[in-house]
Order: structure tokens, then C-alpha cells, then sequence
């Protein structure tokens, strides 16, 4: 993986989705410049099969398509991994359909300044953030990676979209195909990763893993349906050796929490991965109070710990988080802003 001496690595989660709309061409530039090691692009597909960079397949949140009456009639209800959805569907229209619609920033009333790009630019191919990365590698003179998360594989499978033999083409086509040291892939579903292992894909494979429910492909055949929670136990670690490279967590399972849910220090995951040859990766760190956990939410950047008027778009202490979560020994953190990221990493004091 890029830079191993390095911990832990940046990756700027859909670019710098803290200071421009997610997956837009901006905001992985910008992520670059800031100095991630890494950026993280989610992938579904289009009815044609192209691979797109949206968060969801849903895109009514972040993308001005409700505005557009040409696509009224492909507003549609369907339930995707077990969550009942009503918007547009990226696998109800073609590539080029797509490219006709604005990105919209997801959190206008967390991040309103963002909001004043809605619109400046449109949806990208993973062929184009690919580029974007070859390009700001180049420029910068510094190897940057790429994080691909594969989306709902089970959901598109269904409908005769196979995400794995997709992604292994357009990494193919784009020069991507052999580059270990600088491409992650990772999903929600071991089902998939199973299958791009099974390929000979080179790249790290990382299982991600939420806080509560269990994976969408699960139960196999026979077996029984395992949690993600399962998944985190000694037991469920000893599965995944051999199986995955690493592990992507929530935040809050790095960090253990009193009585009142104020994180007191790290758990023991990321000992215990490692100690199983696993790498540790977690998400999403973010400097908003509506994202910190509780311990680290304040009114004013001095103020103390649970301070009234503490507003959810205001800034707390997020270096006091940020490095309880990297004390973990954790060896990647997804962030919204990269800067801050880098800051934690290299020991910064601004």
C-alpha cells in the first residue's frame, strides 16, 4: 500500500466532500493537493453498463435530477439491501443520460458553502477519477492511491449487473490492472471481493463492516447469516484471514465509550486485527459537532467538553478525536477534509 511508513494514511473520503459536493472532479483535485494518500471512489452502474461514482444508486440527494421533468417518469420505489427507497435509480439510465445532470452537495444545511458549487459540475465515471489521480500523481510527484468501494454487488447482480467482472475490465482499460501498491478495493459484501480475489485482481481487498445488521449477500446456501458485529469478534477475524487484507470500521468501533457514550480511549479491534495480519481502516472522520462523538463536541473551538449551544454545522474538537482514533494504531482514516487529516498524521499543530 502507498507510503507504509506513514500512519495512518489519508484518504479523502469522495475526495474532499468537506469543502466541495462529493465525487465531483473538484474535490478529488483538491483532495490531492491536500495531501491524501489516498481517495475513495464508490462505484454503481448505469443501465449500459458504464461504472459511475455515486455514493448510492439513488441520486435525487446529490444530484439536481428531481429538477429535471425529462426524467419525472423514472422517479421509482425499490428496496435495496433491505431499505425501501422512492427517487431515480442510476441502473434506469444510460451513461450518457447521467451526464447531463449537476452534482448537489448532501449536507447543504451541514455544509451550506458547499452548496454554492450544486450544479457547477456533473457525475464522473471511475475512468475519470482514475485519470484524475494519474494526472495529479504525475503533477504532484508523489504516488496517490486509489480506495474503490463496490456498491449493493448483490442488488446489481440481480439485475444481470456483475460489479466484479466490470470493475475488472475498466481497471484493465485504464492501466489500473496492476497496481497493488497503490489500489484498495472494498465492500460491504464478501461475496463480491470473494470473486475479485478469485480473478487475480491485484489489489488490497478489505471487508467493510457496519456497525449494526449483517452483510446483504448473507446467508450462503446453508450457512448462517453473520452480523457485521460477528464479523468483529475474535471469531469472525479468524474467518477473514486469508479471505481479505484488512478490515474497514465505523469510527465508534475504535472508540470505547463511558456510560454516558463519551469516548474515553481506544478499543482493542485494532490489536486484535493485527495480530491476525489484518489491516485496520475506519470511517468517517469528521470536524462538525453533528459527528463527533459527544466527548468532543463544543460550542466554540476553546470551549469544554458538553458545552450548551453546542450547534451540530459548528466545528468542535475534532483534533482531540481525530487522535484518539489514530492512537489506535489504526492504519487508515477516511476524511472529509484532508487537510485535517494530514495534520493528525504529521503531527501538526495548526
Amino acid at each position: 500500500m502507498v507510503s507504509p511508513a506513514r500512519r495512518p494514511l489519508v484518504i479523502g473520503h469522495r475526495g474532499a466532500s468537506g469543502y466541495r459536493p462529493e465525487h465531483t472532479a473538484s474535490a478529488y483535485r483538491l483532495a490531492c493537493e491536500m495531501g491524501a494518500d489516498l481517495v475513495e471512489p464508490d462505484v454503481v452502474a448505469t443501465r449500459d453498463g458504464v461504472l459511475v461514482v455515486r455514493h448510492e444508486n439513488e441520486i435525487s440527494g446529490t444530484t439536481d435530477v428531481a429538477a429535471r421533468p425529462r426524467f419525472a417518469d423514472r422517479r421509482t420505489t425499490k428496496t435495496v439491501d433491505g431499505e425501501r427507497l422512492t427517487g431515480w435509480f442510476t441502473e434506469d439510465f444510460s451513461w450518457e443520460e447521467l451526464a447531463t445532470l449537476g452534482c448537489r452537495e448532501r449536507l447543504p444545511g451541514i455544509r451550506p458553502e458547499n452548496a454554492r458549487f450544486d450544479g457547477a459540475e456533473g457525475i464522473l465515471r471511475l475512468r475519470d477519477v482514475l485519470a484524475i489521480v494519474d494526472e495529479r500523481s504525475a503533477a504532484l510527484d508523489r504516488p496517490i492511491g486509489v480506495v474503490v468501494e463496490v456498491k449493493h454487488a448483490r442488488f446489481f447482480a440481480d439485475r444481470g449487473f456483475d460489479l466484479a467482472a466490470m470493475l475488472r475490465a475498466e481497471l484493465a482499460a485504464c492501466g489500473w490492472a496492476d497496481r497493488r501498491d497503490r489500489l484498495v478495493i472494498e465492500s460491504f459484501e464478501l461475496g463480491v471481493l470473494d470473486r475479485l480475489r478469485a480473478s487475480g485482481v491485484r489489489a488490497e481487498i478489505v471487508f467493510l463492516a457496519e456497525q449494526l445488521g449483517s452483510p446483504a449477500d448473507e446467508p450462503v446456501g446453508d450457512a448462517p447469516a453473520r452480523s457485521y458485529a460477528w464479523y468483529r469478534s475474535d471469531a469472525g477475524l479468524d474467518l477473514l484471514v486469508g479471505r481479505v487484507d484488512g478490515i474497514s470500521v465505523a469510527k465508534a468501533d475504535l472508540l470505547r465509550v463511558d456510560a454516558l457514550g463519551a469516548a474515553v480511549g481506544p478499543t482493542s479491534l485494532v490489536e486484535r486485527a493485527h495480530a491476525r495480519g489484518l489491516r485496520v481502516y475506519t470511517w468517517t472522520l469528521r470536524p462538525e459537532n453533528r459527528f463527533l462523538n459527544p466527548a468532543f463536541r463544543r460550542a466554540s473551538p476553546e470551549g469544554s467538553p458538553g458545552d450548551g449551544g453546542a450547534a451540530p454545522a459548528q466545528w468542535g474538537d475534532w483534533r482531540g478525536e481525530f487522535s484518539m482514533v489514530a492512537s489506535s494504531g489504526v492504519d487508515g482514516v477516511f476524511v472529509d477534509h484532508p487537510d485535517l487529516g494530514v495534520a493528525i498524521r504529521d503531527g501538526e499543530r495548526a
